[in-house]
């Protein structure tokens, strides 16, 4: 039975509503500093920690908690002999319930300009020691460190007095989970990247990894953004995703990411295929259907603007594995259902990709980088031709920019009137991958752009951009035979600029 639980949050969230019922339910309360002072302003029977214990707090707080009298109260095994013959001896009652959450380290630590001190203070010592015995101790005792809990907690202790065993080993097992997470966090900032501590929670297995005879798992990083992405997605319809679904997915999302215009990207073997930007999401969902349709068949499609009801006819009429929006019009939804193994997900606000990093493992270790998300504008160019780009060729060379930057390297992007008209991906030539690009454009490279990934090291791309009437180049720069390039590119006629910035993806 729960007879007494101390609480005490930096997070009081719905707590006064909890605390009265368990009050009125005749459960003796504990609490500490301004817990104890919203309590009694919401005339909740409270006792003080430091009364409880005869110790009062010091140190400004510092010291309040870690005393035999609250400790001994959580570790105590009820049915040891031993155990209860010194609790009596000490006088020491039994805590039956901790309601406990941590100082807002993460909170603090996001701020601008805050200085190693002030980060210093918000580590809590207290509350994770006493979060780590309740646990411990969970055949005995109740430890709520969520807030969403506080429900069916009440609810158990309502009809029975007390909880299941089941649900204090849960409540428990996230008490650890949290902890573990408060930890590494600490480490991280303290550290300042000689030790990275990575926490994910597992969302669900998959059917398998890349191919059949792998396991795989999808997790959440539990250090990620709140920001819209595939962990936080609603599937709406269709068959489960699998382990390259939620890549190819995760790679259509980086790409429309990238503009604040109207954009559909399709998506295949984690390379885009067709990319448009439009003033309306349907042209730019015909436009970059059009850049690659033998591609598309079979792959994922994303949009930065809600689905319509003709773009999902379009889709239906033809076979793709996964459809992602910010939203869908509800006749779209209603198309849909026509084809119930493609898979819907709702993103939600699609915003510009926020920082963080990308984890790769290798063999003995691991890679850690920062993501891509640099941005080019016009500005950040420097025109290195004797001949200035237009208009028109210098928005499509920074739409190319945009696109190249999401192909795997060595990469070319072809682009014209806002549309990819060919790509050439993951070439250990680059020349190969000019070619390629020129291919998949079927004629339509006259009068494009062309965005390179990387530098040029030799003239030969130029000249094949010559030959195919490609207008205007947009590249990093960088390479020792630029002098060449750029005399190949005047000798064509031939606009170039150059970004100063490389975007390989391996």
């Amino acid at each position: 039975m729960i007879k007494r639980a101390l609480i005490s949050l930096s997070d009081k969230d719905g707590i006064t509503e909890f605390a009265k019922k368990l009050s009125n339910k005749g459960v003796e309360i504990l609490s500490t500093g301004g817990t104890a002072k919203l309590m009694r302003e919401n005339s909740i029977e409270v006792i003080d920690v430091g009364d409880y214990t005869g110790f009062p707090e010091m140190m400004n707080g510092r010291v309040k908690t870690l005393h035999p009298k609250i400790h001994g109260g959580l570790l105590a095994l009820r049915d040891s002999d031993e155990h209860m013959k010194s609790a009596e001896e000490h006088n020491i009652g039994m805590i039956d319930m901790v309601v406990v959450n941590l100082y807002p380290f993460e909170e603090t630590i996001k701020k601008d300009g805050v200085k190693l001190p002030e980060a210093i203070e918000q580590i809590d010592i207290g509350g994770p020691s006493m979060l780590r015995s309740a646990a411990k101790n969970f055949r005995y005792v109740t430890v709520v460190t969520d807030p969403t809990d506080y429900e069916k907690v009440w609810k158990e202790i309502e009809k029975d007095g007390d909880t299941s065993e089941e649900t204090r080993r849960r409540l428990a097992e996230k008490v650890f989970e949290k902890t573990a997470e408060y930890d590494a966090m600490i480490a991280n900032y303290l550290t300042e990247g000689k030790t990275e501590h990575i926490v994910v929670e597992k969302i669900g297995d998959l059917r398998y990894g890349e191919n059949p005879h792998q396991k795989a798992g999808f997790y959440k990083d539990k250090n990620g953004h709140s920001e819209a992405s595939l962990v936080r997605s609603k599937q709406i319809q269709g068959k489960d995703m699998s382990y390259n679904n939620i890549m190819d997915a995760d790679g259509a999302l980086s790409l429309v990411r990238e503009f604040e215009e109207p954009t559909v990207a399709f998506i295949k073997h984690a390379n885009p295929c067709g990319i448009a930007t439009a003033d309306t999401i349907s042209d730019a969902f015909v436009n970059a259907y059009e850049g690659d349709p033998k591609s598309a068949f079979g792959g994922v499609i994303a949009f930065n603007r809600t689905c319509t009801k003709d773009i999902a006819e379009s889709i239906t009429s033809k076979f793709f594995e996964v459809v992602l929006a910010p939203d869908f019009e509800d006749s779209a939804l209603e198309v849909f259902k026509a084809k119930p193994n493609l898979r819907i997900l709702k993103i939600d606000d699609i915003k510009p990709e926020p920082n963080g990093r990308t984890y790769r493992k290798v063999s003995g270790g691991l890679l850690i980088q920062d993501l891509d998300t640099k941005q080019i504008s016009e500005s950040d160019l420097k025109i290195v031709t004797k001949r200035q780009p237009t208009e028109q060729e210098m928005k499509d060379m920074l739409f190319g920019w945009h696109v190249v930057k999401h192909v795997k390297s060595n990469a070319i992007v072809l682009a014209k009137n806002g549309m990819t008209v060919g790509i050439g991906a993951g070439q250990m030539s680059r020349v190969d991958a000019v070619e390629i690009s020129i291919e998949k454009a079927l004629s339509r490279e006259d009068g494009s752009v062309m965005a390179s990934d990387a530098f040029f090291p030799f003239p030969d791309s130029i000249e094949k951009a010559k030959e195919h009437k490609i207008t205007a180049i947009i590249q990093p720069g960088g390479s020792i035979k630029d002098d060449e390039v750029i005399k190949a590119a005047d000798d064509a006629g031939i606009a170039m600029v150059f970004t100063g910035s490389r975007a390989f993806l391996h």
